[in-house]
C-alpha cells in the first residue's frame, strides 16, 4: 500500500551524519558550514564528518577546543587524541584544558595527552593526578603518565597508590612502565591490597612479566 504523505525533508542531523560518510564537495561544504553552526550537536556532527575527511586545521582544532559548549570540547578531545598533531598550539590548548571546570574535559585531555605521549604535559598531568577534587580525573592522569613513561610522572605514580580503588588500579597499570626498587617495592605492598582488584592488577602485572 502507497502511503499519499509527502517524503519528509532530511534534518540536519541526518544530513550531517550522511556527509560524514560520503564523498564530493557538497559533502565537504556541508561539513565545513556547520563547523561553527548555532546548533553544539551540529557542531559536534561536524567535527566528526570533518575528521573522517581530514578537513581540520589547526585553527579548526583550537576554536573545538575552546568551544563555550561542554559537549564539543569533549568531543574535540576524544577525536584529537587519535589524530597526528604537531602543533605546539594545540598542544598548549589541550593542557590548558586539564584546569576546565568539567571533571570530563579534564578526563578527556588527560587521556588526548597520554594517547599522543606528549612529554611536555608531564608536570602538568602530575599536578592533576595529585591534587585535583575528582577522582575520574586523577586516574585519567595516572594513565596518561604511565602511558607516556617519564621519569617525572614517577612520584605521582607512586603517590596514586595511596588514593581510591579505581586510582590505585590504573596505578598498578602505570607502574609498568617504570622500574627501580621502589616500583618494586610499591608493587609487593599493592599485592596485599585491600581491594581485590588492586590485587589482581598487580597479580595481572607479574604474570606478564614472566612472559
Amino acid at each position: 500500500m502507497h502511503s499519499d504523505e509527502p517524503t519528509l525533508p532530511e534534518g540536519v542531523d541526518e544530513a550531517l551524519l550522511r556527509a560524514g560518510f560520503a564523498n564530493g564537495d557538497e559533502a565537504v561544504a556541508l561539513i565545513r558550514a556547520n563547523l561553527l553552526a548555532s546548533s553544539p550537536r551540529h557542531r559536534v556532527l561536524a567535527l566528526r564528518g570533518a575528521v573522517r575527511h581530514s578537513l581540520l586545521t589547526t585553527d579548526d582544532w583550537l576554536s573545538a577546543l575552546r568551544d563555550s559548549d561542554l559537549d564539543v570540547r569533549r568531543e574535540a578531545l576524544t577525536l584529537i587524541a587519535y589524530e597526528k598533531i604537531t602543533s605546539d598550539d594545540i598542544f598548549r590548548e589541550i593542557i590548558a584544558a586539564l584546569g576546565d571546570p568539567d571533571p570530563l574535559v579534564v578526563d578527556g585531555a588527560a587521556f588526548a595527552l597520554g594517547e599522543q605521549l606528549y612529554v611536555d604535559a608531564v608536570e602538568p598531568l602530575c599536578l592533576v593526578a595529585q591534587s585535583h577534587d575528582d577522582a575520574r580525573c586523577r586516574e585519567a592522569a595516572v594513565a596518561a603518565l604511565g602511558a607516556i613513561g617519564d621519569d617525572r610522572g614517577r612520584a605521582a605514580v607512586l603517590g596514586a597508590l595511596e588514593d581510591k580503588p579505581p586510582v590505585r588500579r590504573r596505578a598498578i597499570v602505570a607502574l609498568s612502565n617504570f622500574e627501580g626498587p621502589d616500583i618494586e617495592a610499591a608493587l609487593a605492598r599493592a599485592s596485599e591490597d585491600r581491594d581485590w582488584q588492586v590485587r589482581a592488577a598487580v597479580n595481572q602485572l607479574a604474570r606478564e612479566n614472566d612472559d
